[in-house]
């Protein structure tokens, strides 16, 4: 009987874990600010008690961070081995503002979510938490195979900029700018610049 007893409170831990991280996905999707969702709201619409998800999460940045990437991991499989265009077969022009256009629209598709934990990095900095490191790492890679561009570090943090969650909020939210305008807008940014600088080093 001894298995069967160990085996009881990983089942219940994970059965928690999922109602915890559904509960937030959905407390998160329908807040009117990011700030306004606490441990004890998670708590309560997850049918469990604020010590289970200290127990399980640490503290409301490490329950933001683990929602965060379990509704990432789709887009982070793309990237590291999926097709054409996100896929490492994709050539580096191509694969560049397909990398963006995806952190665009997973930020829209997870506006406050996104504004959560991006401000709930360290002194507040999205450019301190370990998702940027992740994605500043991958397009510099890409922006590396591109003949001719240099400082493709700086080049990297820039493109990036223009999907911080804030800025995304701001244009979708308080500009009312549609999904697809946005859309354009990134990637007609993101030629202008790969083309200029290009065309400054030949």
């Amino acid at each position: 009987m001894e298995p069967v007893a160990e085996r009881r409170p990983r089942k219940d831990a994970a059965r928690n874990r999922e109602a915890v991280l559904a509960a937030a996905d959905d407390l998160f999707a329908h807040c009117e600010s990011p700030e306004a969702v606490t441990m004890a709201d998670i708590a309560a619409a997850a049918g469990v008690g604020k010590a289970t998800l200290f127990r399980g999460f640490g503290d409301r940045t490490g329950l933001i961070h683990a929602l965060y990437e379990a509704r990432l991991e789709p887009v982070r499989i793309a990237i590291e081995a999926g097709p054409p265009p996100l896929g490492p077969g994709t050539p580096p022009l191509q694969r560049v503002p397909a990398l963006l256009d995806a952190v665009l629209c997973f930020k829209l598709d997870n506006r406050h979510l996104a504004l959560a934990l991006e401000s709930a990095g360290s002194s507040d900095s999205p450019y301190r938490a370990a998702h940027y490191d992740r994605w500043h790492r991958t397009l510099q890679a890409v922006l590396e195979q591109i003949p001719g561009l240099t400082d493709n570090a700086f080049t990297a943090h820039a493109l990036l900029a223009a999907t911080r969650a804030d800025l995304v909020e701001y244009l979708a939210g308080h500009e009312q700018v549609p999904r697809e305008r946005l859309r354009a807008q990134l990637a007609a940014y993101t030629a202008r610049l790969l083309g200029r600088s290009a065309a400054r080093r030949c």
